[in-house]
């Protein structure tokens, strides 16, 4: 009975190995027991050396999506990016056998035990992999040994900016990728998929700045001590708003402009209406230019914002000026005439026409033509009624004051047009003002629009 036993179970092993339907195929990729390290062999190779060691150079592709632009910093001259950085190559090393063709996907802890392409921002200040609540890195590997390779980064790079037109300026930025060691004898750095390996996400949006595009290029780089490297760029292009310094820069700087002006309107003789008008301006826009500059790098060439600050704070300093000018002449002029009235007191004229020696005192150019010509007459009346004995020498008399009115006349109009001369310059300066600032104003906003 033993023996029959044995005989049933050998032969029923035997059908059992010998009908197809029975297999069953065994899947690395299903095997539980099978550790990672066994599936993939990494304890069989040295993946300290790239793939195909001594061999052609590893093509390693490449592709980012942005997924965010955070900052740009005119004062640092750099920005932010975060995104996903993948590269793809192949590795023989990695394949395993699958009866699915399915790739297997692992995190950053497997990253440690095998060779990864050893890229870098060039020009980055900082860069750090998100780490929250893992480390944002993903491993891809296919059955024939392709390998996928992704990160989440966020990196600072300098741009190199030009402020020539600031606040109506345009800024193309680049982010560069290479490898830190290997040259292109090693490995050939490559956009996977042309211009389309650069995704960006459409919600992606700045405060002060329009994104105008992003594109790739790339080429090779040279150090005179390593050799030749394949370097990536991803380039774009950034146009400010200038709505916000319109706002902030320059309606204000253009409204102390036009206050300025007001004090063409106030009577020269209200001094401390027109002086605290003048200094409050002055004040004003030294304020508007300090606040802009403190924002800025300090650059060493002239901004366009510069310009415009600087002649509207040339404009405001110049009716400052203005009013010094008025105030001048004004006060000579006065000095003049007060001169010439303490000259007139005096003098002692003869009068022998019945006229008051103070009435005669005032002729020294601030009586009107009306007072001069009742003076004439008044001259003229007296005569008529003296002897003829009298008459030449009233006559000398008549001729010298009828010469001291027409003289007091002339100086009198004279000293009128210089003061009407003052007040012209205000006069001119409600036109002239005005209208250049208008033309500045053209001529700048046609050449930096």
């Amino acid at each position: 009975c033993t023996l029959k036993v044995r005989c049933s179970s050998f032969l029923v092993s035997f059908l059992v190995e010998m009908d197809p339907l029975s297999k069953k195929v065994s899947d690395g990729t299903k095997t539980r027991k099978v550790k990672t390290s066994h599936l993939l062999r990494i304890d069989e190779h040295d993946f300290t050396m790239r793939p195909a060691f001594a061999g052609p150079a590893v093509p390693v592709g490449v592709d980012v999506q942005v997924e965010s632009l955070d900052s740009i910093s005119e004062v640092d001259m750099d920005f932010t990016m975060t995104l996903y950085l993948r590269h793809y190559w192949k590795d023989e090393r990695l394949a395993f056998p699958s009866a699915t063709n399915k790739s297997m996907t692992f995190d950053g802890r497997l990253v440690k035990k095998i060779w990864v392409p050893d890229v870098f921002f060039v020009h980055s200040k900082r860069s750090f992999i998100h780490d929250t609540t893992t480390d944002n890195i993903m491993l891809r590997v296919f059955p024939d040994g392709h390998v996928l390779y992704s990160l989440r980064v966020t990196v600072t790079a300098a741009c190199n900016m030009d402020f020539s037109r600031f606040p109506l300026d345009s800024q193309t930025c680049t982010l560069e990728l290479e490898s830190y060691a290997y040259t292109d004898e090693d490995l050939m750095l490559y956009w996977k998929s042309g211009d389309e390996s650069l995704s960006t996400d459409d919600r992606i949006s700045l405060s002060q700045f329009l994104i105008q595009k992003f594109h790739t290029t790339s080429r090779l780089a040279f150090y005179s001590s390593t050799g030749w490297y394949n370097r990536l760029y991803i380039n774009f292009t950034l146009r400010r708003h200038i709505f916000f310094f319109l706002l902030q820069t320059y309606f204000p700087a253009t409204l102390m402009v036009m206050l300025s002006w007001v004090s063409f309107w106030i009577d020269r003789r209200a001094v401390p209406a027109r002086v605290s008008l003048g200094i409050t301006t002055v004040l004003t826009m030294s304020t508007i230019i300090t606040g802009v500059n403190a924002s800025m790098p300090r650059v060493s060439y002239i901004k366009a914002v510069d310009i415009y600050l600087w002649v509207s704070f040339v404009f405001v300093f110049l009716s400052v000026l203005e009013y010094a000018a008025v105030n001048y002449l004004t006060t000579v002029r006065d000095g003049k005439d007060r001169k010439l009235r303490e000259k007139v007191r005096e003098q002692n004229l003869p009068c022998t026409c019945g006229m008051s020696h103070t009435k005669t005192m005032m002729l020294d150019g601030t009586y009107s033509e009306a007072d001069a010509n009742s003076l004439a007459g008044y001259t003229r009346a007296s005569m008529a009624a003296e002897d003829a004995s009298e008459k030449p020498e009233r006559m000398v008399v008549h001729l010298s004051l009828d010469n001291e009115s027409t003289g007091a006349k002339k100086k009198g109009l004279r000293g009128f047009r210089i003061i009407q001369n003052t007040h012209a310059i205000d006069t001119y300066s409600r036109m002239i003002f005005p209208g250049a600032y208008i033309l500045f104003n053209l001529i700048y906003w046609c050449v930096y629009c």
